[in-house]
């Protein structure tokens, strides 16, 4: 959706190791906002994006409008099963049927290969296979690792919108993802993500949405980990008025 990083840069570096030709999308995707505040706060940077992608080797830009993208009232709709039900899905009614609606749309348009999309947004890297899967597309859907900044904040494009205090205060996500990481090892996942809150709450400037801890292939809900099998823990935080997400492999 534009207001490029080095996360987007990491999809384009991945593309162009593995294919000959790569292509990027910029569009904000209307549907997916659920809150038509945060849809008009959204970082929107078109020129330095464009220099970016020209100085990463990008082949072609696709650039569409809302009107060619949606020509039309929209009442395409998809199950996802479980997945449309947690997190998320549950937090932001209809945010994962908007994802779906444009993403089928642009791989109907590009016709793409394969298709790169960051970890960090797991939850829909997970619905985005699934679509592939229901609609039949002969579409390679890769996940890339999340990349982060120095003191590990995931690289995002709201990263932008976070004034000194708030970010200062959202590198808490992180470290706690990580410590709760190793607690995992001795602590339930229930206990694990009762500690995981009781420490976000410590951070006035931090508001927990939700930290899950999920089976990495299925989603569904931990209650006695298996020993070599990978779960993941997958929070939303808002950092002020800005919602950060953030995920991370678990295991014992």
């Amino acid at each position: 959706m534009g207001a490029l990083h080095n996360g987007h840069i990491s999809l384009i570096d991945a593309a162009k190791r593995d294919n000959d030709l790569v292509v990027v999308s910029i569009f904000v995707n209307p549907m997916q906002f659920n809150d038509s505040s945060d849809f008009q706060k959204y970082p929107r940077m078109l020129d330095e994006d464009l220099k970016m992608l020209e100085e990463h080797g990008v082949n072609a830009v696709f650039i569409p409008t809302t009107e060619e993208m949606y020509p039309t009232n929209e009442t395409e709709s998809f199950d996802f099963g479980i997945l449309d039900r947690i997190m998320e899905a549950k937090l932001r009614p209809g945010h994962f049927l908007g994802v779906a609606r444009i993403v089928k749309r642009l791989f109907l348009a590009v016709n793409p290969d394969a298709a790169y999309f960051g970890e960090k947004d797991f939850q829909q890297l997970a619905i985005i296979k699934e679509l592939t899967a229901h609609e039949n597309f002969n579409i390679r859907i890769v996940g890339c690792p999340i990349i982060r900044e120095p003191d590990g904040l995931a690289m995002s494009s709201r990263n932008l919108r976070l004034g000194p205090i708030y970010r200062k205060a959202a590198t808490l996500i992180y470290r706690t993802l990580a410590a709760t990481r190793e607690k995992f090892h001795i602590l339930s996942p229930d206990d694990c993500e009762k500690w995981f809150r009781m420490e976000l709450s410590k951070e006035a400037n931090l508001r927990l949405e939700y930290f899950e801890i999920v089976d990495y292939e299925t989603m569904l809900p931990v209650e006695k980990p298996i020993v070599g099998r990978k779960y993941i823990g997958c929070t939303a935080v808002y950092a002020g008025e800005v919602r950060l997400i953030d995920n991370m492999v678990f295991s014992i």
